[in-house]
């Protein structure tokens, strides 16, 4: 029987064998199958018998325990009725039978524990965890001046304030802001973001990323508990703690359903024995009820799928919250997205460059990005950006009396030409702006006009394929809320195919928040989970796009995109569908198999060891079928 669990368990996966309720099934099941070949070739009882107490006692002291705890808070547990069964086929003979419903009781049981740790394993695997030490450095003063002392410490004691040094190469150990140095920091696992992201003086770096090749002072601002990791993975273990309504309700019914079987059960035992049954039998009968009356497969049909497609879904960078929110996000019949930072990448990139007669295009971008080399305005890193993309070898020289005017624009010395870049209106060229969705920039060259560079915000690359794929899961067409303007909500809408008729601009966010509710329905929203908040919460189901690690998208959204891939927006909602969909075959599955075995024990003569190979069988197969969206092709289905 724990074959099967390991089965499950890639050969990586340690956690397996850390799992308490794993080891004493395992314990319990190699007991039972070294007692039974002795029992069947004839053994004497002193040789079988205390293999089959070991087996008892290993599968079924826990299970008995939280039983006992259940009853004294005046609930009746199912764990518990099981061990009175199989402790009662015991007391009539039946040894092996209550020991083989032991070891497929606990074996069940390690089977949900382990859906939980693969899911708590999965996510925080995903996400990577920050070092357990830190270089923390200590103001000195001596006779050579001041200067400062190195300690390494563990990351956990690190107070806001403290001051910790980054070597090249190593992962920052806490949040906090650079003091000093620059360095470029991989923070893919908390933003996505694909590329090493500067850092200097005055920026904010996370816990676990990974630093470059500059060395950096970085002030503590945020105790290690509330790191941003130490918040995802707070959330993680919530999540796994959460129940969704099915479950809920399945276990709101459980009690009354006990005392119901417990009930039932005295009447098996007693009628029959009024009308003159010898005891043995009926006994045995009863407890052969109670074993396969009992809700032990109805209990497991809802928490292994969800738990299952919750570590899946977390394994493919989409961190789902909680139970509640897998079951509730494949109910979706609505998709409303935002834009900017959403389906777009929410920095500008050059689209087209226009010159004028006497400029060529490749001439006009150098020019202008020799201007605009020490500016830190984003349209002027775009710029430069586009210029690095040209062959090498095409250069016009260094720029000299770099000035720069907020709002204008730059101007400087390029090659003995005189180069100003900015906004048309301050630079008197207004009346002439070319027809663009974006932002025209235009670049005078000694006070003549010598062309247009002409930016926009980027649409993410799968943008279009997770709309479409999306618009196949939901009934109702979808919709853009934004904030910007008219025409450039309709021309990201053109190209993501959102009809123009579902198109919201100019939103603020109390604004966006009321067209999300107007909506009605059950709308999945998708927003970059920063101004996006109010609507997130208004919204049946948000997913905010793992920006920066935000409070607001980690806290408002019910799910977050660790890597910012729209394409798993629609792998999840289908996932959350699947496992919809097995958890009713599951509650079916179970109780088809109570009803056969309850009807045939009442009116014929079920075996015991049938009952509960039937009924701990029917356990099985529904947390095997549950555990089946833990496998990869669960999540390219």
């Amino acid at each position: 029987m724990c074959s099967c669990m390991v089965a499950l368990v890639q050969p990586a996966d340690t956690r397996l064998l850390a799992l308490p309720e794993a080891r004493w099934a395992a314990v319990s099941t190699a007991a039972f199958l070294l007692a039974l070949p002795l029992q069947l070739l004839g053994g004497t009882a002193w040789l079988w018998g205390p293999l089959y107490a070991a087996a008892y006692l290993a599968g079924g002291w826990e299970p008995a325990l939280e039983g006992l705890r259940a009853l004294r808070g005046k609930t009746l547990d199912v764990d518990l009725l099981m061990i009175v069964a199989a402790l009662g086929a015991a007391s009539i003979g039946q040894v092996m039978d209550g020991a083989l419903l032991i070891v497929i009781f606990a074996t069940s049981g390690a089977m949900e524990a382990l859906a939980t740790a693969r899911t708590e394993d999965s996510v925080r695997g995903l996400l990577g965890l920050a070092p357990p030490t830190a270089t923390q450095l200590h103001p000195v003063r001596g006779a050579e001046g001041e200067g400062e002392r190195e300690e390494t410490v563990e990351a956990g004691a690190l107070a806001i304030g403290d001051v910790i040094l980054v070597r090249p190469g190593e992962r920052v150990g806490a949040d906090g802001r650079v003091l000093d140095g620059a360095s470029d920091i991989d923070q893919a696992t908390i933003t996505g973001e694909p590329l090493p992201v500067p850092k200097a003086v005055g920026d904010e770096v996370f816990a676990g990323t990974l630093n470059g090749t500059g060395a950096l002072r970085v002030r503590v601002e945020r105790d290690p508990s509330d790191t941003v990791i130490a918040r995802v993975v707070a959330l993680v273990e919530e999540a796994s703690r959460t129940k969704a309504p099915t479950q809920l309700f399945v276990e709101r019914i459980e009690h009354r359903y006990a005392l119901g079987m417990v009930a039932a059960t005295v009447l098996v035992f007693a009628v029959p024995l009024a009308f003159g049954a010898d005891l043995t039998g009926a006994l045995l009968r009863a407890m052969t009820f109670m074993i396969v009356a009992s809700p032990c497969a109805v209990v497991l049909a809802t928490m292994p799928p969800l738990l299952s497609a919750i570590a899946n879904a977390g394994r493919h960078g989409v961190l789902i919250k909680s139970a509640v929110v897998m079951e509730r996000l494949g109910q979706t019949d609505r998709i409303a997205y935002d834009k900017t930072g959403t389906l777009t990448e929410g920095t500008p990139h050059l689209t087209k460059i226009l010159p004028e007669p006497g400029f060529s295009e490749n001439e006009l971008l150098l020019l202008a990005a020799a201007a605009e080399h020490r500016s830190e305005h984003p349209l002027a890193r775009a710029i430069v950006a586009a210029a690095r993309e040209l062959p090498r070898g095409e250069s016009p020289g260094q720029a000299y009396d770099f000035r720069s005017a907020p709002g204008c624009g730059v101007t400087a010395t390029v090659a003995g030409r005189e180069v100003a870049v900015g906004s048309p209106e301050r630079l008197g060229e207004g009346a002439a702006v070319p027809d663009t969705d974006g932002t025209a920039v235009v670049v005078r060259v000694d006070g003549v006009r010598a062309g247009w560079l002409l930016l926009a915000d980027r649409l993410r690359p799968g943008a279009p394929a997770a709309v479409t794929a999306l618009n196949r899961l939901t009934t109702a067409p979808p919709v853009l809320l934004t904030g910007d303007n008219p025409r450039a909500a309709h021309a990201v809408a053109e190209r993501t195919g959102i009809p123009s008729d579902g198109v919201r601009a100019g939103l603020l966010p109390h604004e966006k928040a009321e067209a999300v509710r107007d909506l009605g329905g059950r709308v999945l929203l998708v927003g970059d989970g920063v101004n996006d908040a109010p609507a997130l919460a208004a919204a049946h189901t948000g997913i905010a796009m793992g920006r920066a690690g935000s409070d607001l998208a980690l806290e408002t959204a019910d799910g977050v995109l660790v890597h910012d891939d729209l394409t798993a927006v629609p792998k999840a909602v289908a996932l959350s569908r699947r496992a919809r969909r097995l958890v009713v075959q599951n509650l079916c599955l179970a109780g088809a198999f109570i009803g056969v075995l309850v009807v045939w024990d009442l009116a014929g003569h079920l075996p015991l060891p049938l009952g509960v190979a039937g009924h701990e069988g029917s356990t099985i197969l529904v947390g095997l079928n549950g555990l089946r969206l833990l496998r990869e092709s669960a999540w390219r289905e």
